[in-house]
């Protein structure tokens, strides 16, 4: 039986000296896999990679994900003020936008926990048909940003950054993606909601 949801293909990466030499697990890539499967009804096809800080390699990394056809593209890690944390520069050195909005949400979400989130330098970016964005470096701070803060009733308190992820897809010309609501309720303007499918 075919699924009633467009198939996805995403990039998830993971950028660390130590963890990719082997000297810590990583906890990255694992954090940002559970998250996806958990808020997202389409199948999906993971494309992971666990790279050293290296500005050059992260450039090469991300375009060889988007060649390879993600719509959307995950980084975790290098995105603090340290000589190493080369993330940022590294996706802006193959973007065709900056997406500002992105990071001025996910700021503004760790500064409900930690006043150091100012130190953060998360951006997102599209290249060609696909979207890229930088996510904190801990698995706890990778689910806050992109689910948001809800009220003990659950209601949406701030936005997370993937309530705004599959309109942007749908804008770059990328695949339906559609959300479990108890995870995030993706926005879309009602005349860019599609009537829900049934399967074959």
């Amino acid at each position: 039986m075919s699924s009633p949801h467009d198939p996805v293909k995403i990039g998830i990466v993971s950028i660390s000296d130590r963890a990719s030499t082997g000297v810590y697990e990583d906890k990255g890539l694992p954090a940002l896999q559970t998250w996806l499967t958990q808020a997202l009804k389409n199948p999906l096809q993971f494309e992971a990679r666990l790279i050293p800080d290296e500005k050059e390699r992260i450039s090469a990394t991300l375009v060889e994900l988007v060649d390879a056809g993600c719509s959307l593209v995950l980084t975790t890690g290098g995105t603090g003020p340290a000589i190493r944390d080369v993330t940022p520069e590294a996706t802006l050195a193959i973007a065709d936008k900056e997406m500002p909005g992105f990071g001025e949400q996910m700021r503004q979400i760790s500064l409900k926990f930690v006043p150091t989130a100012i130190l953060s330098r998360q951006v997102a970016v599209i290249r060609g048909q696909s979207l890229i964005i930088n996510l904190p470096g801990q698995p706890k701070s990778i689910a806050e940003t992109l689910e948001g803060l809800k009220d003990s009733q659950g209601q949406s308190v701030v936005h997370g950054i993937f309530d705004a992820v599959p309109y942007c897809i749908d804008l770059i010309g990328g695949p339906y993606l559609e959300t479990n609501e108890e995870v995030c309720k993706a926005f879309r303007p009602k005349t860019a909601i599609r009537p829900p499918q049934t399967s074959n």
